[in-house]
């Protein structure tokens, strides 16, 4: 996909292609074996599929208590400040689509939600250090937010995570979900992006139980125009 800006032309890359670029690289680099188990755990994930529980379309969110990368709470209602906002959970700065999405997220779509006044805020269970890894890898400029215990996740019915055989896998690659984890726990959200108008009340939602598979950038300008 092109986009032409004052006269030069502008080459993007959908979240979808980026990740198959870099399934490539990573298949070769751990090997058959683990490629295997991740596989095998995608394929029970969208099997279950979407909880039957999970936040939808219409349900109106109460306020939650976050975690800034400086370790200080903040409630989400004061930082969407009366706004409508794209609410975005992902898993932590330890996983590479969500890196992807964040990245992608930052060049292409919060400048569109800037020009349109609705807020971008990214939120996993993660530790203030976690999120704070995010911003500077990806280096993004919109609210990167920690919801400690999965309390505000949970309250979504989003809350997942990694199967038995993925967390040997991890191990295997040198880390573990639970170090990442503010609670040292392993849950973690299935990657969502939800959009809310000015009241909280939901206008999209898009669950993704694949955690290789996002949210594109178009999809979620489609939503924020509706």
């Amino acid at each position: 996909m092109k986009t032409r800006t004052k006269g030069t032309v502008l080459t993007t890359t959908s979240i979808s292609d980026q990740v198959d670029e870099f399934n490539v690289g990573f298949t070769a680099q751990i090997g058959p074996d683990l490629s295997a188990v991740f596989d095998r755990e995608q394929r029970d994930l969208i099997g279950d599929g979407v909880p039957a529980d999970a936040v939808a379309v219409g349900d109106t969110l109460a306020d939650a208590v976050l975690v800034g990368p400086d370790g200080q709470n903040v409630t989400l209602f004061a930082v969407t400040s009366g706004r409508p906002a794209v609410l975005v959970f992902y898993r932590g700065a330890w996983c590479p689509y969500c890196n992807i999405t964040l990245r992608t997220y930052e060049r292409e779509l919060r400048p569109e939600l800037d020009r349109l006044g609705v807020a971008l805020i990214a939120i996993s269970p993660q530790t203030p250090e976690g999120s704070t890894a995010a911003v500077q890898g990806g280096e993004l400029n919109y609210p990167v937010l920690s919801d400690p215990s999965n309390t505000f996740i949970r309250s979504l019915g989003i809350v997942t995570e990694p199967s038995a055989a993925a967390r040997v896998a991890h191990t295997e690659l040198g880390f573990d979900v639970a170090d990442s984890n503010a609670d040292s726990t392993a849950g973690i959200p299935f990657p969502t992006v939800l959009i809310v108008d000015a009241n909280g009340t939901v206008t999209y939602a898009d669950i993704h139980v694949d955690y290789t598979t996002r949210t594109e950038v178009s999809a979620i300008l489609a939503g924020v125009a509706l």
